[in-house]
């Protein structure tokens, strides 16, 4: 219950006055109630008057300021909404008006509570098999030795939020990672929206926010399947099946890089790389292929980074003729034929 708590003060009592500061501002400025909703990352405001202008923008370390024109709730509440922004590097929003002539600025600073360093860090996650989820990440250098991790998930900028129900632990008992294994429903437009805080009995625990992960760009893919190889007469004919995947997604999206070697060869053919088809299908003119060799294929999102494990090594072509394994034989039966003849002049001169 605690961490519930803790959690719901995060998205919903984000006006902390040890993170947010709001200098002076004139008694005429039309701009009240601002506020930061940090989960759904939405600044909110109300006018006391008529503006004839508005603007709103997010100023955070590393990254570019973001500016945008407010939306207008039916309740009259103004808003603005940074999804693709992070605050856990800490941020500065500002709301600018024109009313009745004069321009007004009203200013938030947010910042991340907590000992410097104790966040998690590097956090990815890997959509595998289809249907589940895993995240991981790492213990903050600064962390406590009792700091206890929670990452909470949600699928659409509205959506619920839940919190993992199936952490992974280092063998000290930390969270480290997380396994999901309820995903819904699968969308291609489908973004991911994390965040991990933590608590310790010892001090605040920073948090970790990031921005949105494209589902369809995080999915580990099984191998492609039914790899074959034959010969037409003028070429090999490397054909196989594209992977079954999480979301309907074009086969153009897809990119494969074949490992195609020669078996005992000691130099390394470079791979080939190839989109995906609706039939994948690759050339190998019948010429060059001298002696055995394998091929096997792997694929990944072509804008993702993620490959997927190494199909099974499919081998083609005939073994080459061995002049070596001639020049064996031929000596063999030289040498045969001369014990034989000996034999036969030993039993002559017997006689």
């Amino acid at each position: 219950m605690a961490v519930l708590l803790a959690f719901i003060s995060l998205l919903l009592v984000p006006l902390n006055p040890a993170c947010f500061t709001d200098p002076a501002q004139e008694k005429v400025s039309p701009i009240i109630n601002l506020k930061l909703g940090s989960r759904k990352k939405m600044l909110t405001w109300n006018s006391r008057r008529n503006v004839t202008w508005q603007e709103c923008t997010i100023d955070a370390p590393l990254d570019p300021p973001i500016s945008q024109t407010p939306q207008v709730a039916e309740d009259g509440t103004y808003f603005c909404t940074f999804s693709n922004s992070v605050l856990h590097r800490g941020a500065t929003l500002t709301v600018n008006v024109t009313s009745e002539g004069h321009e007004f600025k009203a200013t938030l600073t947010f910042c991340n509570s907590g000992r410097e360093g104790s966040g998690a860090v590097n956090f990815s996650c890997l959509i595998y098999n289809v249907r589940f989820l895993n995240c991981s990440w790492a213990q903050g250098p600064a962390a406590p030795a009792d700091v206890r991790y929670h990452l909470y998930m949600w699928a659409s900028l509205h959506g619920n939020v839940s919190e993992c129900a199936q952490y992974v632990l280092d063998p000290t008992g930390t969270r480290v990672g997380c396994h999901f294994d309820q995903l819904g429903e699968p969308q291609t437009t489908d973004n991911y929206f994390f965040l991990v805080n933590g608590t310790s009995n010892e001090t605040d625990i920073q948090f970790l926010d990031f921005t949105p992960f494209v589902a369809t760009e995080i999915e580990k893919y099984n191998p492609p399947a039914n790899l074959t190889a034959r010969n037409n007469g003028s070429y090999y004919v490397i054909q196989w099946d594209n992977p079954v995947t999480r979301f309907n997604i074009s086969s153009h999206v897809l990119y494969y890089e074949l490992d195609i070697q020669r078996k005992g060869s000691f130099s390394k053919t470079d791979p080939v790389f190839q989109r995906g088809e609706n039939r994948n299908e690759y050339l190998m003119p019948s010429s060059a292929v001298t002696g055995v060799h394998t091929v096997r294929v792997r694929v990944r999102h072509v804008y993702g980074d993620t490959w997927s494990e190494w199909g099974p090594a499919q081998p083609f072509g005939f073994p080459e003729k061995s002049f070596t394994g001639f020049l064996v034989v031929l000596i063999g039966l030289v040498v045969g034929a001369a014990a034989l003849s000996s034999i036969g002049l030993m039993f002559l001169c017997k006689r």
